[in-house]
């Protein structure tokens, strides 16, 4: 089983207006209640990916109630730990320039933190632990690093798609798959990564401390695959960017649907890449129509040795 982990999910209420004024009465044209959250967003496009999966994470009230009937009305399993708080709402305004406004993320105590220990602890060899989103600051880092552990000791592919100040330790419990992009990349390395070349030499470290699989988006230059036997990079499909949020984490889903069914790191990346693709393309999350419509257009362009030594 595949388990998905967001620590601080939310509830996304996107308007669209035609021009946003501040200080002024505004109306909005149309609006959406969203789901939001980085792993949450990966167990909506593994399901329409036809991978089943189980969603955790913490919540709480009635925007927490929202979130799981919504996911649930999708066919995704959910087990969230209740909050004592009311999960945050983030505001999307779409006009001629985008605004976000973003609520603060629960406080989540030690109790709650063993409930999602426990969970984790009753995983099965050849499960999939996806931890995903931002950490909060208020968790010790040792919490993750007993997560990561856990994972590892259970036999559990660990898959990392976070920032901050915890990734760099969690890198060393050598995860299964993570997935910076190139600005993430380069804060773990405290340097400023500007192209495919420092991106492969970067990824190349954190494969040689050994984590198994690393993938680097970088937008409209595409993405990288380093492992330790591989080094390639991908052309994304040619398109139209409509919305970028969720791609990131469409990659991922896709990824994780291909090489469970393939077992070929080569196929997942590319299948990640047109996942990704499909959700930029478009409004909402990718269906399975839309990813596999794009992937025979992205291309995979080896990269030598010589190119990643700097």
């Amino acid at each position: 089983m595949i388990y998905t982990c967001t620590f601080t999910p939310s509830l996304d209420y996107t308007t669209f207006l035609s021009d946003f004024k501040t200080g002024q009465l505004n109306r909005s044209n149309e609006v959406f209640y969203y789901p939001g959250g980085k792993g949450i967003n990966v167990s909506r496009v593994l399901k329409r990916l036809g991978v089943n999966n189980i969603a955790l994470g913490f919540a709480g009230g009635f925007t927490g109630n929202y979130i799981e009937q919504f996911l649930m009305k999708e066919g995704i399993h959910t087990d969230f730990i209740q909050t004592d708080e009311i999960t945050r709402i983030n505001v999307k305004i779409k006009a001629s320039e985008e605004t976000e406004l973003n609520g603060p993320g629960p406080v989540i105590n030690t109790q709650q933190q063993n409930v999602l220990l426990d969970k984790i602890k009753t995983m099965k060899q050849g499960d999939w632990f996806v931890l995903a989103g931002s950490l909060p600051e208020s968790i010790p880092d040792t919490f993750f690093m007993e997560i990561a552990s856990t994972c590892n000791d259970k036999d559990v592919h660990f898959v990392l798609d976070t920032s901050g100040p915890a990734l760099k330790k969690l890198v060393l419990k050598k995860p299964f798959l993570i997935k910076p992009n190139e600005h993430e990349l380069g804060e773990l390395f405290e340097t400023i990564i500007t192209t495919k070349e420092e991106a492969c030499h970067y990824a190349k470290k954190l494969v040689d401390i050994g984590v198994q699989n690393v993938v680097v988006s970088m937008g409209k230059e595409g993405a990288l695959l380093v492992t330790k036997n591989l080094v390639v990079s991908a052309e994304v499909p040619k398109g139209k960017v409509v919305n970028t949020v969720g791609a990131g984490d469409s990659l991922v889903s896709g990824f994780i649907a291909s090489f469970i069914k393939n077992q070929d790191v080569i196929m997942a990346f590319r299948y990640g890449v047109a996942s990704g693709s499909a959700t930029a393309f478009q409004s909402d999350l990718c269906e399975k129509s839309d990813v596999e419509a794009l992937v025979e257009q992205v291309i995979i362009h080896p990269i030598h040795e010589q190119d990643v030594t700097k």
